[in-house]
C-alpha cells in the first residue's frame, strides 16, 4: 500500500470509530500506533458490516447480498493481500503484522447475517451462544491477536469476554429490541419463567421477566468473572481489554441495580456509562490506577 494510501485509509477508520462514540474508541486510543491502527481497522470493519444487518430500509436478501460483497472483500484481502476501500486496505497493513484469522473475520460476518435474515426471537441457548460468539467472541479472538495474546489464553480471553459483553448488551437493549421486532433472551429461560415470547413487546409486562433478567444476568456476571481472572494471567499487554471490560461492567453492575420494578419498565432509568467516564476508566487503567 502506498505511503499515501495508508495515510489516508487509517484516518477514515480512526475517524469511523471516533464518530461511534464508542468505549472502544477510548481502550484503543492511547495504544501504542501500530496495535491502535489495527483496533481501528478491525473495529470500522465491525461498524460497516453491523449497519448493513441492522439497516431498517434494506430487506434482507439486500442485506445479504452487501454482506457477501465483504466476504468477497475478504478472500480478496487474504488471497491478494490488496484492500479495495479504505477498511481494508487498513486490514491489509494489519493481518500479515498480526496474524489475524481469515475465518474470524468471516465469523463475524456469519453473525451478522443471522440478524439480517430477520428478527432473532426467542433463540435457544446453543443459538444465542453461537450468536454471542460470532458477533462478540470472534471479535475478540483478533483484538487478543492484535494486543499480543496469540495463545490458547488469549482465545479463552476473548471466548468469556466476548459472552460478557454481548450478554450485557442484550440485557441492556431489550426495549429497544422489542420494539425492532427482537427478542435474544434464549427460550429456555422465557419457557422456565412463564413468559409467552411471541410478541417481544408484551415479554418485559409478564411478572416472571425480572426474575429471567436477572438469571441471565448471572450468567453474564460469571463471565465477567472469568475474563478478570484470565487476564490476569496474560503476559501481553491487556490494558485496552481491560479498559472494554469495566466500561462495560460499570454499566452492567448499574443495571443491575435498579429494582424488579425499574428492570421491568420500558422507559427505565439510563445507565450508560459517559464519554467523560469512558475517558476517566481508560486513563486510570492506563497510568495503572485502576
Amino acid at each position: 500500500m502506498a505511503a499515501t494510501g495508508a495515510v489516508s485509509a487509517f484516518r477514515d477508520v480512526a475517524r469511523i470509530t471516533r464518530a461511534a462514540s464508542s468505549s472502544f474508541y477510548w481502550a484503543m486510543r492511547l495504544m501504542p500506533r501500530p496495535k491502535r491502527q489495527a483496533m481501528f481497522a478491525l473495529y470500522a470493519f465491525c461498524r460497516r458490516v453491523d449497519d448493513i444487518a441492522d439497516d431498517p430500509l434494506s430487506l434482507p436478501g439486500e442485506k445479504r447480498e452487501r454482506l457477501q460483497r465483504w466476504r468477497r472483500r475478504i478472500d480478496i484481502l487474504y488471497d491478494k493481500g490488496q484492500g479495495e476501500e479504505s477498511i481494508t486496505r487498513a486490514l491489509a497493513a494489519a493481518i500479515p503484522v498480526f496474524d489475524l484469522r481469515r475465518e474470524d473475520f468471516l465469523a463475524i460476518i456469519d453473525g451478522m447475517e443471522m440478524d439480517a435474515d430477520g428478527p432473532i426471537v426467542a433463540p435457544d441457548m446453543a443459538t444465542l451462544d453461537l450468536y454471542c460468539d460470532r458477533v462478540a467472541s470472534a471479535v475478540g479472538r483478533l483484538s487478543v491477536r492484535i494486543f499480543g495474546e496469540r495463545g490458547d489464553l488469549g482465545r479463552e480471553v476473548a471466548h468469556h469476554q466476548g459472552r460478557a459483553l454481548q450478554l450485557a448488551n442484550i440485557l441492556r437493549d431489550v426495549p429497544e429490541d422489542a420494539a425492532l421486532g427482537r427478542l435474544y433472551l434464549p427460550r429456555e429461560l422465557l419457557d422456565k419463567h412463564g413468559i409467552d415470547w411471541r410478541d417481544p413487546q408484551a415479554v418485559m409486562n409478564q411478572p416472571g421477566f425480572a426474575p429471567l433478567w436477572r438469571e441471565l444476568a448471572d450468567k453474564a456476571a460469571a463471565h465477567f468473572v472469568r475474563t478478570h481472572a484470565l487476564i490476569e494471567r496474560c503476559e501481553a499487554d491487556m490494558r485496552a481489554a481491560r479498559i472494554m471490560l469495566k466500561v462495560y461492567e460499570k454499566e452492567f453492575r448499574r443495571l443491575c441495580a435498579l429494582s424488579d420494578e425499574e428492570l421491568a419498565n420500558p422507559c427505565r432509568p439510563n445507565r450508560l456509562v459517559p464519554r467523560w467516564e469512558k475517558m476517566l476508566i481508560a486513563l486510570s487503567v492506563w497510568a495503572g490506577i485502576a
